[in-house]
């Protein structure tokens, strides 16, 4: 099968195909800046020894991402123990214990200190190995590296260095930040998954520049020597500058060629790339953070507490050696003995009259100790035992317990217990942590009528709340076929309507209308196909949204079948006939979808002679392309597409127009004279072209499909909601996507006003292709701040009643600005007063930023939850983070402090074991704090040092601290673990 299918991607030349958007790629980066401050890079490839004759220094490949190593372990853990003041206090009392001053034995001071100590520490050295670990399989992993007349041999990641060519085979990851040579592909593009940078499961297409599109072999690299001149490493993962000088011509560099460490080559059998940033200098190492030292805020104001009661006891102690040393200063006077029972005459330096002021300070010291019972060090020692026993509890809840995967709830670390029930705000990735990453064909409107009796996960939400059941069984005017129902299950086809399945359509009214909007759906796409041995075909998309179409018309007797650069395959099923005939469509050109058009379409030529342009895209823009004939349904599709989006659906409209021969000449003539023009409107010019022909559509209908969220996502953000917990979405994928998610997941609500923040507006797209790039920093900044101003008017002051809620969304661009010192606070503003806040094409770093922004200024617990490397930033920057060991690989959960299965576990984690461990822990606090006052009373009884120091003696012998019971009672869902501590204290 490999064979078969390398043989057929030699022979497909995508590039062909997109003849819109491979020209559509104009750069507004000034590459004249190359060799300037901040663009100084300097790369010789396939000559490892030209760096080191240049002066040049990089860093290697070789990454950690440890908190501690050999040399530093033992220092820097002791300095985390000895943060607390309460061991540096019992560590000052243990030393001076070792003199005759102490009121007790050194051991019994030291050996409770030292078994805290260590234990902590080596739970500390455990976590820091499981890193060392990853690091060590990262780093040790292999790929090819030329080593010279054109061999390549296999070379760990971390003996990689800048200027080496690389070899990567299919479903292989980047060892490092590469310039793409070539691919097996003659046009020399690939398929890139960056899920571990930006959370989207959807492939990238990724192009070498033409001029080394022959560099497809080893041997040819034998002589090759290129020289790359490029920005300096920094964390923008969406844009690069660059420019490559080989054979003597200087070629402009653009993120079309980036390769990006930590992405994944997709159906591509290999690629060619020049290492230009190695270890911590790739992009994604920009986007880490240290691993931190976290503490609760409990133990902090602990502390507080610990510097209260040091205050008092040393006041206690001063105002004591004080009078001590009145009193033995007055005890021999004039050679006559006062206190003639001590016999002061005879005393020793710690009670001689002559030297009071001596005396007075060694008193002060042995007080120091001896009220060291202010001081509870076994409130340590306990505490660490019940956050323990807490950590357990949770790891054995089988309510957070996902059978499917097989995988419990796992608290990572026990030191954060009692945060859990003090979380303020949540913030969270999407792909991955509130999706499943997988979309579903579930509905549609055809010719004026909906199709489809699936019901969302939105749908069963508002009916929970409404106190209805939603049932399939009464979906679409009870229309429902058991036979559908016990069919198996597809991926990403959801799809249930006997109107249409099995060949149904063909008995509908308007079936003309519907074959061709399902054959629009097999061949409007850029999928690849693959055929297996068994002649199963299978689809690789470039998004998620792509597949589930091409599925959904395979599903419903539409296949797409195979493709090459000029022609499409589609396998169509005749119900009438009970046949299956192959339609072989000549592909003349595709203009594929981008951000700014919100549209696609293609060109094709039918077996019959027609040409066609089939078209899909957003509402927003395809209903105003309609032609006066095609808008017939127009009103009920809108009407349905409405209530798709109330459903959290995400819907594209279907149109299509016949072309006749004169037209469409005219329209590639016009087509190619502005691919090859010059001109600096060059792109504009193609824009223009493709606008021109995708115009006096015939609409078709609407498609509807499902981001499938998680099991329980809309209750869970619901009850964390109640409970009064701001959620914040955090993601990489497009505003688009991520406001359709905010509604699939009630985050967002009809009704909200949306607060949106975004460049993406016709002066600012403008002045950027103009490329002073101080003049759209500034431009830029100033429109993000009047947003967030126009914003903040919008939301009525607090001391206004009000019951309309907002929804602030902002992209990554603006997030930039807004992010910014002199901005910061007021974004911040607005981002607390709006009920639901959602962060688009948002990078790693941006995350963390907007999550320490969200920790420092409001000075409550955040709770960061995400299943991707390109999350850890952000799960290690925030009070606690939560880690979802999902199917993006377990960076996310090596970096968390507690790991779930799914986001819905978060419910129970927060208001069942976070709510009783934080009271649990409150409660035992204050409670040992007056345990040990009132101890301190008890003990102050004696006035001698000494007479208090046998005292201290026997009743610490007498004293006796049991744990009663630690039990575990479910009752329903809900979990009670009680807990009873009893003190005996015996004279």
């Amino acid at each position: 099968m490999a064979r078969h299918r390398s043989k057929r991607l030699e022979k497909l030349k995508l590039s062909a195909l997109l003849t819109f958007i491979r020209c559509h790629r104009g750069s507004s980066d000034d590459h004249s800046r190359i060799g300037t401050v901040g663009f100084s890079r300097v790369v010789y490839v396939n000559e490892p020894d030209m760096l080191e004759k240049e002066g040049f220094s990089y860093l290697l490949n070789e990454v950690s991402t440890t908190k501690y190593n050999l040399g530093t372990f033992l220092p820097k853990s002791l300095f985390e123990q000895f943060r607390r003041v309460a061991n540096f206090y019992f560590l000052v009392s243990g030393i001076l214990a070792l003199t005759p001053l102490a009121p007790y034995t050194a051991v019994s001071a030291l050996a409770p200190l030292c078994v805290v100590i260590v234990a902590t520490m080596a739970k500390e050295g455990v976590e820091d190995w499981r890193r060392k670990q990853q690091d060590h399989e990262l780093n040790n992993r292999i790929v090819k590296v030329h080593r010279g007349n054109g061999n390549f041999e296999e070379t760990k990641w971390k003996d990689i260095k800048v200027g080496d060519v690389i070899k990567v085979e299919k479903d292989n990851f980047f060892p490092a930040d590469m310039i793409l040579l070539s691919s097996n592909y003659p046009d020399g593009i690939c398929y890139v998954e960056t899920m571990n940078l930006d959370g989207e499961t959807n492939l990238k297409i990724k192009q070498a520049l033409e001029v080394t599109l022959d560099l497809n072999e080893d041997i040819k690299f034998r002589e090759v020597r290129q020289t790359i001149k490029c920005e300096d490493p920094n964390a923008n993962l969406y844009s690069f500058v660059g420019s490559m000088e080989w054979k003597g011509q200087q070629y402009p560099l653009s993120p079309l060629q980036l390769l990006l460490r930590d992405s994944k080559l997709r159906n591509t059998d290999y690629i060619y790339g020049a290492v230009i940033f190695t270890g911590h200098d790739t992009k994604v190492m920009q986007n880490a953070t240290d691993p931190p030292s976290k503490r609760s805020k409990i133990e902090k104001k602990m502390d507080k507490i610990i510097y209260i009661l040091m205050s008092s006891l040393l006041m206690i102690a001063l105002l004591g050696s004080f009078f001590f040393g009145i009193w033995t200063k007055e005890d021999l006077r004039d050679g006559k003995l006062k206190r003639w029972y001590l016999r002061p005459d005879a005393s020793t330096i710690f009670y001689d009259p002559k030297r009071a002021a001596v005396a007075s300070f060694f008193h002060l010291l042995t007080a120091l100790m001896l009220y060291s019972y202010f001081i509870p060090i076994s409130l340590y020692i306990s505490i660490e035992m019940v956050k323990l026993l807490q950590a357990l509890f949770i790891n054995q809840d089988i309510e957070m317990y996902h059978e499917e995967s097989d995988k419990p709830t796992h608290a990572r670390t026990s030191n954060l217990n009692e945060e859990l029930g003090m979380v303020d705000t949540i913030l969270s990735d999407k792909t991955g942590t509130l999706t499943c990453n997988m979309m579903e064909f579930i509905k549609c409107s055809i010719a004026g009528t909906a199709y489809g009796q699936g019901v969302t996960e939105v749908e069963r939400a508002m009916a929970m709340r409404k106190g209805a059941r939603l049932d399939d069984d009464i979906e679409n005017g009870g229309h429902k076929d058991n036979k559908i129902d016990d069919s198996p299950h597809v991926k990403g086809f959801n799809f249930k309507d006997p109107r249409i399945m099995d060949g149904n359509w063909i008995h509908e009214p308007n079936r003309d209308m519907i074959r061709d909007f399902f054959r629009l759906l097999a061949i409007c796409h850029t999928c690849i196909a693959e055929t297996d041995e068994n002649g199963k075909v299978s689809y690789e998309a470039e998004s998620p949204d792509e597949a589930a179409f091409v599925i959904a018309a395979r599903e419903l007797g539409f296949e797409f079948y195979k493709r090459s650069p000029s022609t499409i395959i589609v396998r169509e099923w005749d119900p009438s006939q009970n046949v299956v005939e192959k339609r072989k469509y000549e592909l003349l050109n595709i203009l594929e979808f981008s951000s700014s058009r919100k549209r696609m379409s293609v060109i094709v030529k039918e077996p019959e002679g027609r040409i066609l342009l089939l078209s899909k895209g957003a509402d927003s823009v395809m209903f105003r392309r309609l032609a006066p004939n095609g808008r017939k349904i127009e009103e009920a599709t809108r009407r349905h597409i409405n209530e798709y989006s109330d459903s959290g659906l995400r819907t594209l409209v279907l149109a299509y127009r016949v072309l006749d021969d004169k037209e469409y000449k005219e329209f590639n003539e016009k087509l190619n004279a502005a691919k090859t023009s010059v001109s600096a409107d060059r792109d504009e010019k193609i824009e223009q072209a493709a606008d021109s022909i995708e115009t006096d559509l015939i609409l078709l209908g609407a498609t509807a499909v499902e981001d499938k969220l998680q099991k329980g996502v809309p209750e869970c953000i619901d009850k964390l909601a109640q409970a009064g917990i701001k959620i914040w979405v955090l993601t990489g994928d497009k505003m688009e996507t991520a406001i359709n998610i905010g509604f699939a997941c009630s985050l967002l609500r009809q009704g909200m006003t949306q607060i949106i923040i975004t460049l993406e507006q016709s002066d600012i797209i403008a002045m950027e292709k103009t490329g002073d790039k101080f003049a759209i920093a500034k431009a830029s900044k100033q429109r993000v701040m009047d947003q967030i101003e126009v914003g903040i008017k919008q939301i009525p002051p607090s001391t206004k009643v009000s019951t309309e809620s907002f929804a602030l969304i902002i992209d990554g661009k603006s997030l930039t600005y807004a992010l910014e010192d002199d901005v910061k606070l007021k974004f911040l503003d607005l981002a607390i007063k709006c009920a639901s806040v959602i962060c688009c094409r948002s990078s790693p770093k941006q995350k963390a930023l907007v999550t320490r922004l969200v920790k420092q200024v409001t000075h409550k617990v955040t709770l960061a939850i995400g299943d991707g490397a390109n999350d850890v930033g952000m799960l290690q920057e925030a009070d606690i983070g939560v880690g979802i060991s999902g199917a993006e690989g377990m960076q996310a959960v090596m970096a968390s402090d507690v790991a779930v299965a799914q986001f819905r576990f978060l419910e129970r984690l927060l208001l069942v074991h976070g709510h009783w461990c934080y009271r649990r822990i409150s409660v035992m606090i204050c409670y040992f704090f007056y345990k040990n006052i009132q101890w301190k009373r008890y003990l102050g009884k004696a006035e001698d040092p000494e007479v208090a120091r046998q005292l201290s003696s026997r009743h610490r012998t007498s004293s006796q601290q049991r744990m009663v019971g630690i039990s575990a009672r479910r009752d329903g869902k809900a979990m009670q673990i009680t807990m009873e501590t009893e003190l005996e204290v015996r004279e």
